[in-house]
């Protein structure tokens, strides 16, 4: 039996100088690495603890319920304001937003990374991720001058076939300056950031697991069921909450296209509402120093709500990452 001839190795060998200097650029990257972390931690800090120290300031001179006042007379004497308006329009609008946002963009990432020829996808998804770089300012104003014009017909339609929800109960007439309104454009804004991410959670699906099911007997479809959604459901929900928190503090185009008003209503086809940011960006130039603390406090609310968000986020991914194929 004839022997293998033993591979000789020519690599020159590693100097202790070699080793030495890579174990010092190991631990110049682990501090830079670290030291960027508690950076990041330290500037979140910050924020909160000014954002804190500002609003306690406006919100021991308050004479009403910060959590319940509808009104927002921050520089009256006494001042009164409140942010359950705001709270109201801001999750209300979101909400409208991811349901429209998240199915459809979830669509289009399946069709570029599975159903789309290879010379279709790559301009697709271009296109996409083009549009998350179109600033929110010319959103604002497409949707002031195209938007709402238009979406008077839409609006009709669904009073005179949905307004036994009442919530599609139009009761006010005017133009659809609504948080309907917003939620329709905000989901146009936040669909490129929830498409891009989904694609790129759908094309790392492992290529084994589609065609055994493939060899298996399974369609197009069922592929899609069984093995590319359990395995990026992690990534759609990433992807979601970042475009919900966009939509939480999206400002300029929110304020181009509301009719504010402190007023709750159920009807969301109504012109009026207002949100946390839009009120920040009305008011914060003609407000005094009183006022500008009492903004500061309102902004506090979101800053919370963006972080509750985020946490919950992770806590629905640390539970799902065993079963959706992120540990494959």
């Amino acid at each position: 039996m004839a022997s293998t001839p033993t591979q000789i190795d020519t690599a020159p060998p590693v100097t202790r100088s070699e080793r030495s200097t890579g174990r010092a650029g190991d631990k110049i990257f682990a501090a830079l690495s670290k030291g960027s972390g508690i950076l990041l931690l330290v500037i979140m800090a910050s924020i909160a603890a000014f954002l804190t120290y500002r609003a306690s300031l406006a919100l021991a001179d308050n004479e009403g319920n910060f959590f319940t006042t509808f009104d927002w007379n921050a520089s009256a004497k006494p001042p009164v304001f409140g942010i359950a308006v705001l709270l109201f329009g801001t999750v209300v609008s979101s909400i409208i937003a991811m349901a429209i946002a998240v199915p459809v963009a979830v669509g289009i990432a399946l069709f570029i990374s599975h159903y789309a020829p290879r010379k279709l996808a790559a301009p697709l998804a271009y296109v996409v991720d083009l549009l998350a770089a179109v600033p929110s300012i010319i959103y604002g104003i497409w949707g002031a001058l195209v938007l709402v014009p238009y979406l008077g017909g839409l609006n009709l339609w669904l009073d005179e076939y949905m307004g036994w929800t009442y919530v599609f109960d139009k009761t006010q007439v005017g133009v659809a300056r609504s948080l309907f309104t917003v939620g329709i454009l905000l989901a146009i804004m936040i669909l490129p950031i929830v498409t891009s991410v989904s694609r790129e959670v759908f094309l790392q699906v492992p290529r084994m697991n589609e065609e055994a099911a493939l060899a298996l007997g399974a369609t197009r479809w069922e592929v899609i069921r069984m093995s590319v959604l359990p395995f990026g459901r992690s990534g759609v929900i990433s992807a979601s909450m970042l475009g919900l928190g966009r939509a939480l503090g999206e400002t300029m185009a929110v304020a181009t296209v509301l009719s504010p008003s402190f007023l709750i209503s159920g009807h969301i086809l109504d012109p009026g509402g207002g949100t946390f940011a839009q009120n920040i960006a009305a008011k914060f130039d003609e407000a005094n120093e009183f006022g500008r603390d009492a903004l500061i406090a309102s902004g506090l609310v979101l800053f919370l709500l963006t972080l509750l968000v985020n946490g919950a986020a992770r806590l629905i991914i640390a539970r799902r990452k065993d079963f959706s194929g992120a540990n494959a």
